[in-house]
């Protein structure tokens, strides 16, 4: 493929995205093309205890999820579980250097069994063994650096369990969009639980997902004004100036 080709069919690549709500607001995704749905109607195969009495089925006492002493938290694929989000972190790093270096070298031959005496005849003038060598260096640096950050996100999203791994670890995924005239909120989360760590309110705190993934951005036309052109992407990556 020759490369103005090839440049057509990148640009047209890069463009799709902006041009799905190109006039229009933001296409919202499918909840049925998640993995979470997949997750949903396809459950893990319980076999039911029969206790072989007929009054089983009428006992307040049964695990079923509509039993009043059921355990309520998410435990299974397909469950779903709150993840609440409060993040207010907060980091300031500050350090400086300073470093001098000074060396000086002078070397002489004034006495030699008289071999100086004998050759500075033969020296060019102004050239002497009393002062042969004489060396001075010096080198000085001095660097400062500073980093102040602070992240704060106040929110709280439904997951469902993926998946249950053979140590009982599980692993949940939640997505959730929100649009507003033409801007599209897209939040998700991801990550590994304990069913140890959700608490009686079927709640989870994010620092409590290991390997947790969480992500907060948008599309729409606020943020593509916010964005710099693909061409000045590429530009800032390939000068050097």
């Amino acid at each position: 493929m020759k490369a103005p080709h090839l440049l057509c069919l990148i640009l047209a690549v890069t463009a799709c995205g902006r041009a799905d709500h190109l006039g229009r607001p933001p296409t919202l995704t499918d909840p049925r093309a998640s993995e979470e749905f997949t997750a949903m109607i396809n459950p893990p195969l319980e076999i039911p205890v029969d206790s072989g009495r007929p009054e089983a089925a009428a006992s307040l006492w049964a695990g079923a999820h509509s039993s009043l002493v059921s355990d309520r938290r998410a435990a299974a694929r397909g469950d779903i579980l709150t993840v609440v989000i409060e993040i207010d972190d907060r980091a300031e790093i500050s350090n400086s250097s300073d470093r001098s270096r000074a060396a000086g070298e002078n070397l002489s031959i004034p006495q030699m069994v008289g071999i100086p005496q004998r050759l500075a005849d033969k020296l060019p003038a102004g050239a002497g063994f009393d002062e042969l060598a004489d060396a001075k260096s010096s080198s000085s640096y001095k660097g400062e650096g500073s980093i102040s950050r602070r992240d704060k996100l106040t929110l709280r999203v439904a997951a469902t369990v993926i998946d249950s791994l053979p140590n009982g670890t599980l692993q949940i995924e939640g997505t959730q969009e929100v649009r507003v005239n033409y801007e599209l909120r897209e939040l998700t989360v991801s990550g590994f639980v304990r069913p140890a760590d959700i608490d009686r309110q079927n709640e989870i705190a994010y620092d409590r997902i290991a390997g947790a993934r969480i992500s907060y951005g948008g599309r729409g036309q606020i943020t593509d004004v916010q964005q710099p052109r693909y061409g000045q992407q590429v530009a800032d990556i390939l000068l050097p100036y």
